[in-house]
Parts: structure tokens; sequence; C-alpha cells
């Protein structure tokens, strides 16, 4: 995929204020070690992650997004009736109908003449997003698109944390919950339109390239767990497929 006429007019992000850093989650899990006999610093030493955020548990997706859109239309030379595309890309969503963008429009006071969709694919949301909606700049479909990202990795972390308390587990099975451990939560957005209506300074979209491999998709699997949240990964094997 080639594009000639698609500019990254803005980017803005939104961070939560409350830090958990990688000795927090371990001091969390202070039995579980002691039980295990799993050295302190293991986390940090292994993902090289020091602290990650959170908002609190109750945010909507919608919320985290908007707070990321907000800043980029602070950002932005375009006015909120100029957007003609909003798309939420996240991996969470306020719930399963409406869509979430739905409820991000809302929020942020977009037009009645805005298109608003989701797109989800795991961590790959908003660059598929950014790929959908420069075609449709491309094509000449729209002119300006608002690109949205709200996660909150929180509830998802603590049901792990208690999980972890199981007296059963072991140093073999507790490997799977382990990447759910380096989740935290944050919001991006951008600005993306017509190359010829953005600053000649702008970034370009220019080309995108696709390579699929579903063989590997049972080896990250997340899923709801009853009122709660469940994600097992089998992180050594993902590392090499």
């Amino acid at each position: 995929m080639k594009f000639s006429n698609v500019a990254i007019e803005s980017i803005a992000y939104a961070l939560p204020n409350e830090v958990w850093t990688s000795a927090d989650v371990e001091a969390k899990l202070a039995p579980v070690y002691e039980r295990l006999r799993l050295p302190e610093g293991r986390l940090e030493l292994m993902t090289g992650i020091r602290e990650r955020r959170f908002w609190p548990a109750d945010t909507p997706a919608s919320v985290a997004s908007a707070k990321a859109g907000e800043a980029v239309l602070a950002k932005t030379q375009f006015n909120r009736e100029d957007i003609d595309l909003l798309v939420h890309s996240a991996v969470c969503r306020d719930r399963l109908e409406p869509a979430t963008a739905s409820y991000v429009h809302g929020l942020l006071g977009l037009s009645g003449g805005t298109q608003i969709f989701d797109v989800s694919n795991a961590c790959l949301g908003v660059l598929n997003a950014m790929v959908v909606a420069g075609s449709m700049i491309e094509s000449g479909q729209i002119e300006r698109a608002l690109i949205c990202s709200g996660e909150n990795g929180r509830p998802l972390v603590e049901n792990t944390l208690q999980q972890l308390q199981n007296p059963e587990l072991t140093r073999k099975t507790i490997k799977p919950y382990f990447a759910n451990l380096t989740i935290g939560a944050g919001a991006v957005a951008a600005v993306l339109c017509r190359r010829d209506l953005a600053p000649v300074s702008s970034l370009q979209l220019r080309a995108a390239v696709v390579e699929t491999a579903t063989s590997h998709n049972e080896l990250c699997q997340g899923d709801s767990a009853g009122d709660a949240l469940e994600m097992l990964t089998d992180s050594e094997e993902l590392l090499v497929a």
C-alpha cells in the first residue's frame, strides 16, 4: 500500500497520573515471590519496564480515548467541525454496542457529519486505523480524520494479581500470566489529512506493508472470565514467532 497524498498533521497523548513501578507490582506479589523463591527485580530486569500508569479502574475506554482526542485537537490547525472521520482504535471498549467511537464523538463534541466507527486489532489497532483513514483520504472520500485510542489495563492487571495468589501455581504454571504484568494504561490520538492541507513540515504517511501469520494466533489470548478479564500468553514462543 502506497500513499502520496496523506499527512500526519498532529499527534498527541494522554497519560494517567497514577504510577505503578515494577517494584510496586512485585511488592503486591511478595507472598508469591517468597513461596516460589523468585528474585526481586525480576520483572524490570526481564522486561525493561520501570513503571506503568493506570486510570481509575472504572474509567471507560471512551473517556481515555477522548482525553487524547482533546490533546490533539488543541494542537491541530483544524476545528472540530472540520473532522470528517473519527476512529476509536483501542483494544478496550465501553461495551459491545454501540461503537465506542460514538461515545468519543459525543465527548469531543464533533460534528453530526463526522463518520464514526471502531477498529480493533490487538496492538495493531492504531496502525490499522491510520491505514484505513489514509486510504479514505487518498481516494478522496474524506479530507481529515481523527484517530483515537484509549486503553485501561488496570482491571486485567488487578485480576492477574489476585489469580497469582493461588497456592497451587508453580514456576511453570505462572508463566502464562507474566506478560499481563507489563500492561498499563494510556491514550494516543492523531489527525491525518490531505497533504496539501497540512504544514509543509508535517510527517507523511507514505506506505504500509502487511504480513499475516495466523498460525500464531493462540500465543496470546485475552477474554472475559466471569466479571473479570483474563489473558494468557506464551511469552517465550511469542518472541520467536
